[in-house]
């Protein structure tokens, strides 16, 4: 597991290295920029006689460029240096670094404001113009060095950050992400820890293929910053997996309700509980209006069926509560909502359902919807509860706007874990997991081909199996997140990402299963 830190808790812990810990920041600088220089000749197979073009800025993310282009001249590469910057404006452990280039030979070629700047000609350029201190969008010669090196065509290695990327959201600047000034990095060396930009959508678009730069930042240092957000790893995962006894029998394994399903929504339901029985689970039982029984009774095979009492809508009635409560005795989790319907009976029953509960359950869809409006509800909950909304759905409990909710994702749903005190997995590209403890987790698997009806039942399913089988919701939900995209990836590749539909996630399961427990 690797953590996340955001530009504000990566200056504090910088600080602390050199001001508790004794280690010099022109050490640091020293060893980030031998780390890019690695990184550099990597991409290259050799730098020797190769043309490598630095474009550095005046603050330290230019100092590493310095130390990378002095390590990449002594390798025999034809090293160009491009300072953005006045050089009188290059102070501190910069400075220093600066003179050693060029005491080796390599010149900084300072570019003044508003040159026309050529197109660079190189093997490999190297983004040293900005790091994570950038206020607002860039401006002037930097500027204008992001334009020529997102227009030439030699591949872009970037220090720490792609110059202009720099909020915690992921974007540049959120108010003007329309018009980026951005580079555009094939690759990314960030320096000891993972900027929270460089995981999270849209930026994570912007960075390429990242590299952690160890540069010998002391474990107490970083331990006393209280990281509180992580990138899950396979290994991390797999250790999450629930294990099955040689004498288990399916009681053993978890038996799953799931309340789902309305007149032509039928395939939620299934979806949902196909999930969870590919994903471990010994039972499951799908609650829904008795009407709709025979059709799921064609549809599944392995899975139970309940009818229950329904309003001439063919959707569940408040007459269905009994049943429900009843699951209690038998079920060890309950999944709620997908293809339910808004129907205003409907929602009262999902309403009082939640709110008496005490198995674990897992609130999508029309699950989500039916505490629209209703916020207070959240307070009167007994049981473990995750939420999965898209953007759509948090808007309508959180009453935000989608905008508000995508410029910043990890905020919003850290926001509704807390308020809600729910585990909530906000679903999308970098799918986000917050617990009511502040705790959050950013899933590094999946594609755009998931973007397609009935994904997200998938994951209400197997989160759900997860839950079951005695995870707790934290980790239930951070294991479903992981093995759903895991799963798309393993469909895309297969497939290929235009034609991938829901079910091609469950049929793929047992592969991502299988790819984990070997990781």
């Amino acid at each position: 597991m690797r953590y996340l830190c955001t530009p504000t808790q990566m200056r504090a812990i910088d600080r602390r290295v050199i001001e508790s810990f004794g280690i010099s920041g022109f050490t640091l600088m020293e060893r980030a920029g031998a780390a890019v220089a690695r990184a550099a000749a990597a991409m290259l197979g050799t730098p020797a006689e190769k043309r490598i073009v630095v474009c550095c800025g005046k603050g330290n993310n230019g100092g590493d460029g310095f130390v990378a282009a002095r390590h990449l001249k002594k390798q025999n590469a034809n090293v160009r240096c491009l300072l953005f910057a006045d050089r009188v404006a290059v102070s501190g452990d910069a400075a220093r670094h600066l003179a050693a280039m060029e005491q080796i030979g390599v010149s900084a070629e300072s570019i003044p404001q508003n040159v026309v700047l050529p197109s660079i000609e190189a093997d490999l350029v190297v983004d040293a113009l900005l790091g994570t201190g950038l206020n607002g969008p860039p401006r002037g010669a930097v500027a204008t060095a992001i334009h020529a090196i997102n227009t030439c065509a030699a591949p872009v290695l970037s220090v720490d950050t792609p110059s202009g990327l720099t909020s915690d959201t992921g974007f540049p600047n959120p108010a003007e992400r329309a018009g980026w000034t951005c580079v555009k990095a094939d690759r990314t060396v960030t320096i000891a820890l993972i900027k929270t930009d460089l995981a999270v959508y849209p930026g994570k678009a912007w960075c390429g293929k990242v590299d952690v730069a160890d540069i010998g930042f002391p474990p107490e240092a970083v331990a006393a910053e209280k990281l509180w957000m992580t990138l899950p790893e396979a290994t991390d995962m797999k250790a999450l997996l629930p294990m099955r006894g040689p004498v288990f029998h399916k009681g053993d394994c978890g038996r799953a309700a799931v309340v789902a399903g309305s007149v032509g929504m039928t395939g939620a339901a299934t979806l949902t509980a196909l999930a969870a029985m590919r994903s471990g689970i010994g039972m499951t039982l799908v609650c829904l209006p008795a009407s709709l029984a025979d059709i799921m009774a064609v549809k599944l095979t392995e899975v139970m069926i309940r009818p229950l009492p329904e309003t001439s809508s063919r959707t569940l009635s408040l007459a269905a509560l009994e049943d429900i409560a009843g699951l209690h005795t038998w079920a060890d989790a309950l999944a709620i909502g997908p293809g339910l319907s808004r129907h205003p009976e409907t929602a009262a029953l999902i309403r009082h359902v939640t709110t008496h509960a005490t198995l674990p359950i897992v609130l999508d869809a029309d699950g989500l919807n039916a505490f629209a409006g209703h916020p207070d509800l959240w307070a009167t909950c007994q049981a473990p509860i995750a939420i999965t909304p898209h953007e759509g759905e948090l808007s309508r409990l959180m009453d935000l706007s989608i905008s508000e909710i995508a410029s910043d994702r990890v905020s919003a749903a850290r926001r509704a874990a807390k308020r809600f005190n729910v585990v909530v997995a906000l679903k999308g590209a970098g799918t986000v997991v917050a617990s009511p403890t502040g705790e959050t987790s950013i899933n590094p698997t999946g594609n755009a081909g998931m973007a397609t009806a009935g994904s997200g039942d998938v994951l209400t399913g197997i989160i759900t199996a997860f839950s079951a089988g005695g995870l707790k919701m934290w980790d239930a939900v951070r294991l479903g997140v992981y093995l759903h995209g895991l799963s798309g990836d393993i469909a895309a590749a297969r497939l290929g990402m235009r034609s991938l539909i829901a079910g091609d996630l469950i049929d793929v399961l047992p592969q991502a299963f299988m790819q984990l427990e070997t990781a």
